[in-house]
């Protein structure tokens, strides 16, 4: 098993900046990827930004040039560095990751973290 927990998440006004951690633990596991996800309410979740195990990162359109996915990897952790937030950026922000145990992939989220962005 491996446990997500999140912290980060706030109250800003727009154009402010907060940023996001995710510290992954539990038993032996090597993680192939993690990211963050949103949801907005009455909205489906969405997929904000991923980084695998190289490094290589992904975000969706929406947040390019505002948010950054980095990671800690010695210390398991994973951030997102949110910048110009908006009023549309406010959301429950999860932390995801998919890991290999025993040679088996699974996925694991964490409980989330409010963001709000105020105009």
């Amino acid at each position: 098993q491996v446990q997500l927990v999140e912290s980060g998440g706030g109250l800003v006004q727009a154009g402010g900046s907060l940023r996001l951690s995710c510290v992954a633990s539990g038993s032996t596991f090597s993680i192939n990827l993690m990211a963050w996800y949103r949801q907005a309410p009455g909205k489906q979740r969405e997929l904000v930004a991923t980084i695998n195990s190289g490094g290589s990162t992904n975000h969706r359109d929406s947040v390019k040039g505002r948010f950054a996915i980095s990671k800690d990897s010695p210390k398991n952790t994973v951030y997102l560095q949110m910048d110009s937030l908006q009023p549309e950026d406010t959301a429950v922000y999860y932390c995801y990751c998919n890991a290999v145990i025993a040679g088996i992939l699974h996925d694991y989220w964490g409980q989330g973290t409010q963001v709000t962005v105020s105009s």
